[in-house]
């Protein structure tokens, strides 16, 4: 198949064992499928990667998302199945969630209650905390990237989309700049080194959105909005009925500063998320 064939494939078309139905998403340098296993039936997706199109960043990036991925079998982790590649082209063969992502779920629902906000952002903790062990940045979390499965009422998380991700050792940096403006952390931003804690910013600022029905800054171009707070934008009326140890959590995932930002392990023992039951807190 040659390299315009695979650019252009349409609905019907297979790949090994798949058939292409329907386009979910795309991006510069790939493209996802919803597909069907020929011999099972199954609903999967399809990641087709345009190998020309990755610098030597990107491709270091694909080898990483594969070494991991191919590596763990997590429940909050997105599962690879199979991988395909012609001249031209890699297809990761992933688990379908027919759940859609979380952006989607937010523009449906709006902000959530509290007790959801803890549920969802626990099974990101559960994910990252197996991305900590293999020193994976994942460096694009959003929630277009979180995928959800299961029914409403017992919604699992899978983070996905590890197409930015990096290994990278504990006490070392990275300085490429990546990701999406509104979930990049300030450090970022500014051109800085930086390590593991952006994927700590990600999480507050996805925390914050899934209380308040919208982030805390606006990207790229108000990033004087992060360096001016003194304070996270809550809207008073949620703040009211949030327990401290929510606000808490969010305000030190959002910290600027990623010296004071929380670590992973402060994250994840994080009152907040290991009291049990959710409330809501009246000063009383």
């Amino acid at each position: 198949m040659d390299l315009e064939a695979t650019k252009n494939l349409s609905e019907s078309h297979t790949i090994g064992n798949y058939i292409l139905k329907s386009k979910l998403g795309e991006s510069s340098f790939s493209t996802v499928w919803k597909a069907e296993n020929k011999i099972t039936g199954g609903e999967v997706a399809v990641k087709q990667v345009y190998l020309s199109k990755l610098n030597k960043n990107l491709r270091n990036c694909l080898d990483c998302e594969l070494n991991f991925l191919s590596s763990v079998n997590h429940p909050n982790i997105i599962r690879l199945l199979d991988v395909l590649e012609d001249e031209c082209c890699m297809f990761l063969v992933l688990e379908f969630c027919s759940g859609g992502n979380l952006a989607s779920y937010l523009q449906q629902h709006g902000r959530v209650q509290e007790k959801i906000a803890k549920r969802f952002t626990q099974q990101m903790g559960d994910g990252l905390k197996i991305l900590q062990s293999h020193h994976i940045i994942h460096r694009d979390l959003k929630p277009e990237n979180i995928l959800l499965s299961g029914k409403e009422s017992d919604v699992v998380l899978k983070i996905a989309d590890f197409g930015l991700s990096r290994r990278v050792l504990p006490d070392n940096h990275v300085e490429t700049v990546c990701g999406s403006p509104f979930y990049m952390a300030p450090e970022v931003l500014q051109f800085q080194r930086y390590d593991y804690k952006v994927d700590m910013w990600s999480v507050g600022v996805i925390l914050f959105e899934l209380l308040n029905g919208y982030p805390p800054f606006h990207g790229r171009t108000n990033f004087q909005n992060i360096k001016s707070s003194s304070c996270l934008p809550f809207s008073q009326h949620i703040l009211s009925g949030l327990h401290p140890d929510c606000v808490d959590i969010c305000s030190r995932l959002l910290s600027a500063n990623p010296v004071q930002r929380l670590s992973f392990d402060e994250f994840y023992h994080h009152k907040f998320l290991r009291r049990k039951g959710v409330g809501k807190y009246h000063g009383q």
